[in-house]
């Protein structure tokens, strides 16, 4: 074994989002030594934007516009959904590794992604040229309700045409007994908070946490949203929780991590 696959040694961590981005940071953690248990604790329902939404997939199907973006694996299902097509002309800017990932294997274009070695909403905004050239360009960004819209705002300070439609709602699942059982008694030794939402379900589902449960919160904005929620886990474990920190981001980029 080697020496990366020892750095968590059969810890047992909880990963609170399933599909494509679920499997990529469980993957990560496993190659480390954890044992994961993937318990959705967010979901993804129908976005209050509906009408919007297919009027836009209408449009983006008739060519009107010169780019789409993405930076959530979940707008990918939606597209699915809504049986949507991409005009030959309309290009697609994607973050995210797990958004990449998606988009290809439901077979929709993906023209420009970030260098994967920083593959963030700012990265793209610095390596997009079309952005820069001068050109005004009509861009449909989807995203959820609880995203930050850092591309769109990007795009808008450039000049640029944005259709801005909210592609679903982030909400919040309940776990099973089995998982609420395993939570208390501390057979999950760690539990992975990813986004703000995340937080709020993990205060709310689980608020008397064993003493020894870690609580490893991914990113700046989950940091800042667990603070404010005063979810708090076992400390003296930095160690362990910086290892598992470092599997996640080297599956998946915090723009994965905003839904």
């Amino acid at each position: 074994m080697s020496d990366q696959a020892k750095l968590l040694g059969g810890l047992r961590v909880l990963v609170p989002r399933g599909g494509i981005w679920g499997d990529l940071v469980s993957q990560a953690l496993r190659d480390r030594g954890a044992q994961t248990v993937i318990a959705p604790l967010v979901d993804f329902s129908h976005t209050s934007e509906e009408d919007k939404l297919v009027e836009a997939l209408k449009d983006l199907k008739a060519g009107e516009f010169d780019w789409m973006t993405a930076t959530s694996a979940t707008v990918a299902d939606v597209l699915k959904h809504h049986n949507a097509e991409f005009h030959e002309r309309t290009k697609v800017a994607i973050v995210g590794e797990a958004t990449a990932v998606a988009f290809r294997e439901a077979g929709y274009p993906v023209t420009v992604t970030p260098d994967e070695d920083n593959n963030t909403t700012f990265q793209l905004l610095k390596e997009w040229k079309d952005i820069d050239a001068g050109e005004v360009l009509r861009v449909l960004t989807l995203r959820s309700d609880v995203a930050k819209p850092v591309l769109t705002e990007g795009l808008i300070e450039r000049g640029h045409d944005v259709t801005q439609v909210l592609a679903f709602r982030t909400i919040g699942v309940p776990a099973s007994v089995h998982i609420r059982e395993d939570i208390d008694s501390g057979r999950i030794n760690a539990i992975l908070v990813a986004s703000a939402k995340i937080a709020e379900e993990v205060r709310k589902q689980f608020p008397q946490l064993p003493p020894d449960t870690l609580v490893v919160c991914v990113g700046e904005s989950t940091v800042a949203a667990a603070e404010e929620l005063e979810l708090a886990g076992a400390s003296g474990r930095q160690a362990d929780i910086d290892a598992i920190i470092d599997a996640v981001e080297s599956a998946i980029d915090h723009s994965d991590m905003l839904d």
